[in-house]
């Protein structure tokens, strides 16, 4: 479809070189105003404007790439080189750029991609080539760039609550459906108790009463498992306290030694004195005891968990390292999913949990794992007084 010109203008373009000085001087102020008019229309958008040759050079941008890309003020990105500014897209469109310099016609090019300068957010990218009048090629592209952070945030936070609420009516099918059964078991086992204590003869009753200890165990433990379910959707707010996170690990482990014992797993706890945190206690320890219990039940006799800890200026690391076999690299993404685990007889809860309790105290779990060499999880808490500053904003 030919391109509808501007008549007037074209007009005076036509007879150029007729033009005395002042018609031409009248001519460049024109263009001038004209330019002033398009640059203030494009910086008055919100999405980025870049004009791009095919070596990545920026033959124009608009405010709103400035503000997108980290600069600001003037030309400073006219000039410079995209690929350089923004590492690995040049690698992302290089299939588009390639088939348009060998001659084939390059697509409409859409990507998303991550910005961490000067904060972290998600861009996405629309790139098309364009050519000059006359036919020839152009090796220019316009590319517009659109902050599409929040929405990110909003489609993720979407997915989350929905999903939060699959399992609210999961799980409250599962309490109804096992809370009646296990109060009534526990009523009727204390009343064997009672009618076993008086019985005379100590010996006949001494196994019923084990058996019916071991029951009553029994259904504590199925009780534990409907609290796991509810506390998955029904989290309660951090109660935020002043908390030495050596001493909670510390009482952990003191808990667990005797499994760790009979699994033959040895751990060696590297933990020098680290800056206290804002944090729930017994949240934390629900952490730990996750991310222990699965590091315990990756390995096999003979393991060794490695527990280390550091600490800068913002914030405060504990690195658990397990011998385990490691995890596949396609469930990586989705182990913080609920119901999802890679073991026989798990909930898959354990993780989904942990995730939530450190974000709710300002921190974040992270995971790295190799598929028979084992896996890594850190916990990243925000040291106290930058909490406090998070409260309080």
């Amino acid at each position: 479809m030919p391109v509808k010109k501007h008549s007037s203008l074209d007009r005076v373009l036509g007879r150029l070189d007729t033009l005395d000085s002042v018609n031409l001087s009248n001519l460049v102020q024109r263009l001038a105003r004209e330019r002033g008019v398009f640059e203030e229309i494009f910086n008055t958008l919100q999405e980025g404007i870049l004009v791009v040759r095919d070596d990545g050079a920026i033959d124009y941008a608009n405010a709103a790439a400035e503000r997108l890309i980290g600069l600001g003020g003037g030309d400073e990105l006219a000039g410079q080189v995209l690929w350089r500014l923004v590492p690995g897209l040049r690698n992302s469109l290089g299939a588009a750029l390639d088939n348009e310099l060998g001659g084939r016609a390059a697509p409409v090019v859409a990507r998303e991609f991550e910005l961490t300068y000067p904060e972290p957010r998600m861009v996405r990218l629309y790139m098309v080539p364009f050519r000059a009048s006359g036919g020839t090629p152009a090796r220019r592209y316009a590319v517009i760039l659109s902050d599409v952070t929040k929405e990110k945030q909003s489609t993720e936070a979407r997915i989350e609550s929905e999903r939060t609420s699959s399992i609210l009516l999961l799980a409250a099918g599962v309490a109804h459906e096992l809370g009646n059964p296990l109060n009534s078991l526990t009523i009727h086992l204390q009343l064997m108790e009672r009618k076993l204590r008086k019985l005379k003869a100590a010996k006949e009753t001494e196994s019923l009463t084990e058996s019916v200890r071991i029951c009553r165990d029994e259904v504590t433990r199925l009780d534990g498992i409907i609290s796991n379910f509810l506390e998955a959707i029904r989290p309660r707010p951090p109660d935020l306290a002043e908390t030495d996170l050596n001493e909670v690990l510390a009482e952990v482990l003191r808990f667990q030694h005797r499994e760790l014992a009979d699994r033959g797993i040895a751990v060696e706890a590297d933990t020098p004195e680290l800056p206290r945190v804002l944090a729930d206690r017994n949240q934390i320890k629900q952490v730990f005891f996750n991310i222990t219990k699965n590091a315990m039940d990756a390995m096999r006799p003979g393991g060794k968990l490695k527990i280390r800890s550091r600490a800068d200026d913002e914030s405060v690391f504990l690195l658990f390292a397990d011998s385990g076999s490691g995890i596949k690299q396609e469930d990586l993404g989705r182990l913080f999913q609920p119901y999802h685990t890679t073991k026989s007889g798990g909930h898959g809860l354990g993780l989904m949990i942990a995730q939530r309790i450190m974000r709710e105290h300002g921190g974040q779990i992270g995971l790295d794992s190799k598929e028979n060499l084992g896996t890594i999880v850190t916990l990243q808490f925000p040291r106290k007084e930058r909490r406090v500053r998070m409260l309080q904003s």
